[in-house]
């Protein structure tokens, strides 16, 4: 079995075992939230010098650290083509597919997915941020919506304001979790392609763990329900969303971040949040295991 890997930015992952955790600790301040490019370049080699060749989930820690899912969904593109492509699979309270000015950042990753030739789609479930409403509209990078290439799956958002522009299939709204799940396995039930699964935990209800982002209403059992209806299609995965605390030395990144309203956490506070991130993420990396496949 490949083993679970952690890329431990900022010690937020528990114990895992047999888990494969590669330090990275001093890239914390450089890569953490946002970077540029020449960074995120810099980081991608050392990955790939550090990441054994085949693996099974990855953990990345705060949800400060979601970008890092280009650089391991960008490593599939020896095994997949435009010719054998992937579907992407993202939950998020978030679209991350929003305009970024200063290089790359956790919430604009999306759109590089997109453009992956040997990506096929992406879908985000379990938006329910007003950063797809109309106030934010133009934040959104419109292009893979309008390519057909990416699909917000949401609840709780007016976004009435896509339909008149002609993206009404790119929006797919719903009034609870259940329903969005079952429509969501309703697509793929005739779908063969393989898919890369990425989990950011701020979708996940406060009832069932707290992160460092607002959050949406999912249950865990909604993301085990799609997991487990991959039937072996699933080539790549990782975990984000844990819960940590970092204080930036640069002062676009304290701005950035006191703007995203991510207050301080006590201590003791901390450490019991951190304690039911590693519950569920012992739920996720079973069922993840159960359907995962070695890409070829």
């Amino acid at each position: 079995m490949n083993k679970t890997i952690i890329l431990d930015f900022d010690h937020s992952t528990g114990s895992i075992p047999d888990a494969v955790r590669i330090e990275l600790g001093q890239w914390q301040e450089v890569i953490r939230f946002g970077c540029s490019q020449t960074s995120f370049k810099k980081l991608q080699a050392e990955l790939n010098q550090q990441l054994p060749e085949h693996y099974g989930t990855v953990l990345t820690g705060s949800g400060d650290y979601h970008h890092i899912s280009l650089l391991l969904i960008k490593r599939l593109q020896q095994f997949f083509s435009a010719s054998n492509p992937i579907q992407i699979i993202i939950f998020d309270n978030h679209p991350d597919n929003m305009r970024y000015l200063f290089g790359i950042h956790c919430g604009s990753w999306v759109s590089y997915v997109a453009q992956l030739p040997f990506v096929s789609h992406v879908h985000v479930l379990g938006i329910t941020s007003n950063d797809i409403g109309v106030a934010h509209s133009w934040e959104n990078r419109l292009a893979p919506l309008f390519q057909g290439k990416l699909t917000y799956w949401c609840m709780d958002v007016q976004v009435g304001w896509a339909r008149t522009i002609g993206l009404k299939q790119a929006f797919r709204a719903f009034s609870s979790p259940e329903e969005l799940v079952s429509a969501f396995i309703q697509t793929q039930q005739q779908a063969n392609e393989p898919v890369y699964i990425s989990i950011d935990k701020d979708v996940l209800g406060k009832d069932v763990v707290q992160t460092n982002w607002d959050q949406g209403r999912m249950q865990l059992e909604h993301l085990l329900t799609v997991i487990n209806t991959m039937n072996q299609r699933i080539i790549g995965s990782d975990i984000t969303g844990e819960v940590s605390q970092w204080e930036y030395t640069s002062l676009l990144k304290r701005l950035l971040s006191a703007m995203d309203k991510q207050e301080p956490i006590p201590a003791t506070t901390l450490t019991t949040w951190q304690e039911k991130h590693h519950a569920v993420n012992q739920q996720l990396l079973a069922s993840l295991a159960q359907n995962q496949r070695t890409a070829s």
